[in-house]
């Protein structure tokens, strides 16, 4: 299992040998003078703290109410990691937005870290509903959401059961249930054995014994690595991307715990997914990224209204932060139709 877990690493969360690509204007920790920021906490329907960053536009009128946009970063990330960009993007066009970390991860609360829970991470695109519906100068009948990687399954998940959530677009999505169960455990042997470690795990950090973790990106590479891998890597250990939560070490960041991962083998975000219409969804794709299947399922699931953006050229990690690729516009004029 802990082989076939690592696969799914490089699929989800570790380019070149050389460093930082910051090609085609990567820019994962951008800042806007027109926009100011502020750390906000709020509690899921668990009484878990979450933490985000609430993102205004400087010259908006608090005085009436205006939509706004929920963003949720890769698994294995932080809202530092790719969110926070497209937050900062979309409130320079006028959207309150909020960006967050999911439970478990980066600031939010969960012990242990790094667990894997997906219903609770849906439950967290509700909860951050939750607190944009109670900010004055927000519009409760107008917030979206941009589920990006694995988030934008999180995002499907919830707002098949949350209404509030009224426009859906996803970046790259990321079926992370299909992931657990078609390309980590594909027979019924590699699942009992999985199962098996997993649970044994649990034996051994309910005696006392250390947390193991497992998959997200690899810390090292060499002439040996193979192009998806360099992929992960260069956003996630190195300056373009690389960021380390307070009091958390480098050697744990992406990493999920190995007890935990089986939670994604119950985890089914497609099915219904077609009860979220007559709300539209958006599905952004990179044309040569990993993940682009996931979207081809889910649009073709999806009901009407429904729009598929293919990007050319742009592999998986391509659209976390290298702004001249990501369809800003597309998304912007997604958003101000529908919300």
């Amino acid at each position: 299992m802990r082989k076939a877990i690592l696969l799914l690493g490089f699929l989800i969360c570790s380019f070149t040998a050389m460093g930082a690509d910051m090609s085609n204007g990567a820019d994962n920790f951008y800042t806007s003078d027109k926009v100011t920021v502020q750390k906000v906490n709020f509690k899921n329907q668990y009484q878990m703290m979450i933490v985000g960053n609430l993102f205004v536009p400087k010259n908006l009128d608090k005085k009436v109410q205006h939509p706004a946009i929920i963003v949720g970063h890769p698994f294995g990330a932080t809202k530092e990691q790719t969110s926070n960009l497209y937050a900062t993007k979309m409130a320079e066009q006028g959207f309150v937005t909020l960006s967050f970390d999911l439970s478990f991860w980066g600031e939010s609360d969960g012990l242990s870290r790094n667990v894997v829970l997906p219903d609770v991470y849906a439950e967290d695109f509700s909860a951050a509903a939750d607190y944009l519906s109670s900010q004055a100068f927000v519009d409760r009948n107008r917030i979206g959401v941009i589920g990006i990687c694995a988030s934008g399954a999180f995002s499907i998940s919830a707002a098949k059961v949350d209404p509030r959530l009224k426009a859906i677009a996803t970046v790259n999505l990321l079926d992370m249930g299909t992931v657990a169960r078609n390309l980590n455990m594909p027979t019924p042997e590699l699942r009992r054995a999985g199962i098996a470690e997993a649970a044994d795990q649990r034996d051994i950090e309910f005696s006392g014994g250390k947390i193991k973790y497992t998959g997200g990106t690899v810390h090292e590479i060499d002439e040996k690595t193979i192009p998806l891998q360099r992929e992960f890597f260069d956003f996630y250990r190195t300056p373009r991307g690389e960021y380390t939560p307070k009091g958390w070490s480098k050697e744990q960041t992406t990493h999920p715990t190995l007890a935990s991962f089986v939670k994604f083998l119950n985890f089914y975000p497609m099915n219904d997914i077609e009860s979220i219409s007559p709300r539209p969804i958006l599905f952004i794709v990179g044309e040569q990224a990993i993940s682009k299947g996931f979207t081809d399922t889910a649009y073709k699931l999806a009901s009407q209204p429904k729009e598929l953006v293919v990007v050319p050229g742009a592999g998986h990690v391509d659209l976390y932060d290298r702004v001249n690729l990501i369809p800003f516009d597309k998304i912007t004029t997604f958003f101000k139709k529908n919300l």
